[in-house]
């Protein structure tokens, strides 16, 4: 029985004026074009848009190359594709496939690359939660970053499941330098830090940042709270 094959062309969302195609028919290839699925899906969802929309941006927008958009999709998108270490981005700068989904295929001034280097991803991550840092122009909203993942959790359903389980988890994340809270975890046999996390099924609820000289359950009892509540708060309403 002959093989039924698809069309010989996909057709993705236009970039502005650059029509975005994906052909069978050999040329120029690249290892990451399947991130094409992931603009589409970043696009639907809005994920990038949303948070932006928990930083707050003091940069002149007159003079600067890189959008706060365009940061952090650059660095969502680098993470979604196995590039954890922001020092692969001195490379990825220049790829044209994750420039096209993180929005931007050419640099404003001469001698920039398209997109950011380690150097400025590296003070998107350590923007301050204090409108009090005069040398640091980005800063975020941690009480809105928060909001965020249980805001994304309710917009993918359309009506309220009847029955949620929530997943308490704390695991290590080890670390190799003299981060600020380093601390020896007897279990995990490493310096690390310990963070908890909060899912439903398959998604994020929370996402909290903690020392290793902690117990594993330490915060758990109050982030499960406001979470119960946020909930219950969205079925009510």
């Amino acid at each position: 029985m002959p093989t039924l094959c698809s069309a010989g062309q996909l057709e993705f969302e236009a970039l502005g004026s650059r029509k975005v195609t994906a052909s069978f028919d050999g040329g120029a290839i690249t290892s990451n074009a399947g991130a094409l699925l992931l603009r589409q899906t970043d696009r639907r969802i809005g994920l990038s848009r949303q948070v932006a929309a928990c930083f707050k941006d003091g940069r002149d927008q007159e003079l600067i190359e890189h959008s706060l958009e365009t940061l952090i999709a650059q660095r969502v998108h680098g993470i979604a594709l196995g590039y954890e270490d922001l020092n692969d981005h001195d490379e990825l700068r220049h790829d044209p496939v994750l420039g096209l989904i993180s929005g931007k295929l050419e640099a404003r001034r001469s001698g920039c690359a398209v997109l950011a280097g380690k150097s400025t991803l590296n003070r998107l991550e350590h923007a301050p939660s204090s409108d009090n840092d005069r040398y640091r122009k980005i800063g975020v909203d941690e009480n809105a970053m928060k909001e965020l993942f249980v805001s994304l959790f309710i917009q993918a359903h359309t009506t309220a499941p009847r029955r949620l389980i929530l997943d308490l988890d704390a695991t290590d994340d080890p670390i190799h330098g003299n981060q600020e809270d380093r601390f020896f975890h007897g279990y995990y046999k490493c310096y690390c830090y310990l963070p908890l996390y909060i899912f439903c099924g398959r998604e994020l609820l929370l996402a909290k940042l903690r020392p290793a000289n902690i117990d594993a359950s330490a915060g758990a009892k109050e982030e499960i709270a406001w979470i119960v509540a946020r909930l219950r708060h969205t079925k009510s309403g």
